[in-house]
């Protein structure tokens, strides 16, 4: 259950003499609902004659509610105290089901809580922009709220100027300074508090048709004094620094080592505008030298690098030691110039054309994607580099990068989960069919922390190197830097072969559910994640549920909550507690053989009626449920969904119907503790539910894996660690992460159009999470709270 007021340690008041709360489920109240993450409060006062009360229960409290100043009587079971200033931030955030996730998942509310004036952050309108923290406080005048939501006032700068509302006013009372439209008032889910990669050096590129005097522009021929010694190169990109405009410049004059460089506009000259006074004064032989070294040094990278050409991934050394990464598309001359020149597709947007080079098109990519760079800048990518010579067996992955990153990482969310982990050569990199592995991992860890005690709780003192090898090397690489090398997990392979459960875990294809049962149970021996019970016999612990049921005619495309709910009803089982972490394996016969063609995910999952000795509500009238009868959840008269269970009175009343008669309803234990429907009122039995957040997908005996990584609907990514591949078999296997928000669109259809259309047909990768789906996984952010 959720954390219950503590009677004889009261929460911490706020300045305004005031204990604040927040509902951790929604809770019914006469007419009224208050939704989950509503906020109330109680004076101190009344909180301590609360307190003083000669009772042994105390099990509700009469507050007042933030929304409409109402005054509720709530049981203590739902409340969460609030403490220092986390109730001004949460009350910030209008929507009660995002502000009770920022709650839980705790990251950003605690950056907020330490952010300061002039720090440097990345807000999220409609797209990411940066900016600076100019105001942190109340900006409403209301009088009657005892409490002022806390906003952050933030000044836009680079691409966001002009994207703002104000200028640092708000109903016409100034909380800080800056120009009309830079500035916006946010609350703390709408704000990145880690500094971008580019946030230290905000940079606004130019945009093709601005209108200004520009001397040079991308694909010039250039030059500029280095160190009084004239040097050449090509404009690769135009930007404005504060007021200033600066061109980077590949340039021509440093062989192997050559970077770009920014040069301020004015130091810049193009090269037809250069006259005889800049040629380089001294020995007439000075540019055959010259010449000559650059041919040498150009013998000496091919013979370094012969295999660079289109399709290889390279990493390009940028300014102050930074690199960018991507892929080769073109290789060849461009006009005006005599080396090779390389045209790259990088795997972020730190380009600045599409493939296309003064008005000629090389290659297709897209937008800031696409650079133009001499083939000598080009180095092979270190990350995935391995001998040439030697195959990809788990010999060679010695020869990998993979650095362990110490610490730990919160998990990925929204748009930081996006900007680490979309695109190629993030996840986790596959070998040798580890993809069930690499999947399981990427769907628990990348962005949830429902089994982050996997990572810390002290494993047997044998099995510590298991542990610190998943934390080290997978988990936290993964949260931090969003790519994970095949060797990482190699050498987790091969400490599970080590502890002689199997020897063929280096090699063999294996199931995700082999894998978990063998690192949760008998290496980390972690408490099982499912407690289950049958008709009163002996409690089972297990870690993932499998769904045995026979073919139902009845059902054509059934949800997760219909396939869960008659596998429980025909197995007689019931769930002794919430679980934090629920997985469940779909029906099948096989890998080859699917029960159904399409299975629908379903979002959230109740399992308030599969509990054992729970509070459950009638299905007729909505009272406390004292009796079940399966033969009625079999009864086509009554809803698809749910397990059928009545009051006393409905009970009788639906059994005297003469299809019925002959049904045996069992008795439902009611808990002594929990009201009876006379003290109950017009309260309801409150719902069990779990979310989910990833589906594990097979076809053809490889696994995949989506992820929901944020609050929306569409906030759905697709993960394959060997989606594609470089080279035969000495090269290495490309994993790579998508956004697939059109899964949103089949989840939103009727089941009788889902059931009529095509997998053919189905957009993006949609077809495989409704066709193909192997494993759904469940969370319970509370429960997760506990565990």
């Amino acid at each position: 259950m959720t954390t219950a007021v503590i009677a004889t340690s009261p929460p911490p008041a706020q300045g305004d003499g005031n204990f604040y709360f927040l509902l951790m489920e929604e809770f019914p109240y006469g007419s009224k609902l208050f939704q989950a993450g509503h906020m109330c409060f109680i004076s101190e006062r009344s909180y301590m004659h609360f307190i003083s009360i000669e009772s042994t229960t105390k099990s509700h409290l009469r507050v007042t509610m933030l929304q409409d100043n109402s005054t509720v009587t709530v049981s203590v079971e739902v409340l969460q105290p609030l403490k220092d200033q986390e109730p001004g931030f949460l009350l910030a955030i209008g929507n009660q089901s995002e502000r009770l996730n920022c709650f839980l998942e705790r990251q950003g509310l605690e950056a907020a809580m330490k952010a300061k004036l002039g720090q440097q952050v990345v807000v999220n309108l409609d797209q990411q922009f940066p900016g600076i923290i100019r105001y942190i406080g109340k900006i409403d005048q209301s009088t009657w709220s005892p409490l002022s939501a806390i906003f952050f006032g933030v000044e836009l700068q680079g691409d966001g100027e002009s994207r703002g509302r104000v200028d640092g006013s708000f109903h016409g009372i100034k909380y800080f300074k800056c120009k009309q439209n830079c500035g916006i008032f946010l609350p703390f889910n709408k704000i990145n508090f880690v500094p971008g990669p580019d946030s230290d050096r905000v940079k606004q590129e130019l945009k093709p048709d601005a209108t200004r005097v520009d001397p040079v522009k991308v694909g010039d021929a250039v030059g500029f004094y280095l160190d009084d010694i004239l040097t050449k190169g090509l404009a690769v990109g135009v930007y404005k620094e504060g007021n200033q405009w600066f061109v980077r410049v590949c340039s021509e004059e440093e062989g192997t080592t050559d970077s770009f460089r920014d040069i301020p506009m004015d130091s810049v000259v193009k090269e037809g505008l250069l006259s005889s006074v800049f040629e380089p004064v001294g020995d007439p032989g000075f540019q055959k030298e010259l010449m000559r070294e650059r041919s040498q040094n150009g013998s000496e990278w091919e013979s370094r690098h012969p295999s660079l050409d289109v399709n290889s991934l390279v990493q390009i050394p940028l300014d102050k030691g930074n690199q960018v990464y991507g892929t080769i598309r073109w290789v060849g001359n461009l006009p005006g110039t005599t080396h090779k020149t390389a045209g790259v597709e990088l795997d972020e947007d730190k380009g600045i054309t599409d493939g296309e080079w003064q008005g000629v098109r090389y290659f297709q990519c897209p937008t800031k994607r696409g650079i133009f760079v001499k083939l000598q800048s080009c180095q092979p990518d270190m990350r995935f580099r391995c001998s040439s010579s030697t195959s990809l067996d788990s010999s060679s992955f010695n020869e990998l990068d993979s650095p362990q990153v110490l610490g730990s990482c919160p998990p990925l969310r929204d748009h930081e989960a996006v900007h680490v982990l979309k695109g190629q050569m993030r996840g986790i990199q596959g070998h040798c069919n580890s993809c069930y592995m690499d999947v399981a991992l990427f769907s628990l860890f990348s962005c949830t922390s429902v089994l982050d005690s996997m990572l810390f709780k002290p494993p047997p003192i044998s099995d510590r190197n298991v542990q610190k090898i998943l934390r080290d090397e997978i988990v936290t690489p993964l949260r931090r830097n969003g790519f994970v090398t095949a060797q990482s997990v190699m050498r987790l392979r091969q400490q599970l072969t080590e502890k002689g459960q199997c020897s063929s875990f280096t090699t063999s294809e294996k199931d995700p559910e082999e894998f978990l049962n063998l690192i949760m149970h008998h290496v980390l021996e972690i408490e099982p994640l499912l407690r289950l019970q049958s008709k009163g016999r002996k409690e089972q612990d297990c870690y993932c549920y499998q769904i045995f049921m026979d073919k139902q005619e009845d059902l054509v495309v059934p949800n997760v909550q219909q396939l869960v709910e008659r596998s429980f009803l025909s197995s007689e089982l019931k769930l002794v507690e919430i679980p934090s972490c629920f997985i469940i394996q779909m029906p099948r016969f096989g890998k080859e053989y699917k029960m159904f063609s399409k299975i629908i995910p379903s979002l959230e999952l109740d399992i308030t009626d599969l509990l054992l000795d729970s509070p459950r509500e009638c299905s007729v009238c909505g009272d406390v449920a004292t009796q079940e009868c399966s033969e009625c959840f079999k009864d086509r008269t009554f809803a698809m969904t749910g397990l059928k269970q009545y009051c006393n009175s409905c009970c009788r009343q639906v059994h005297s119907h003469y299809q019925r008669k002959a049904h045996w309803p069992t008795k439902l234990h009611v808990p002594d503790e929990f009201p009876s429907t006379s003290q109950l009122g017009s309260q309801r039995v409150p719902r069990e539910k779990m979310e989910l957040f990833a589906v594990l997908c097979i076809e053809t005996s490889h696994y995949v894996s989506f992820v929901k990584y944020g609050p929306e609907k569409e906030n759905w990514m697709f993960f394959d660690s060997m989606a594609d591949r470089h080279g035969d078999e000495t090269g290495f296997n490309i994993p790579t992460v998508t956004l697939c928000p059109e899964v949103a669109k089949y989840l939103e259809l009727p089941v009788a159009t889902l059931a009529m259309e095509q997998p053919r047909d189905m957009e993006g990768v949609a077809k495989r999470l409704f066709c193909d789906a192997y494993m759904y996984m469940y969370q319970s952010k509370k429960m997760a709270l506990y565990k």
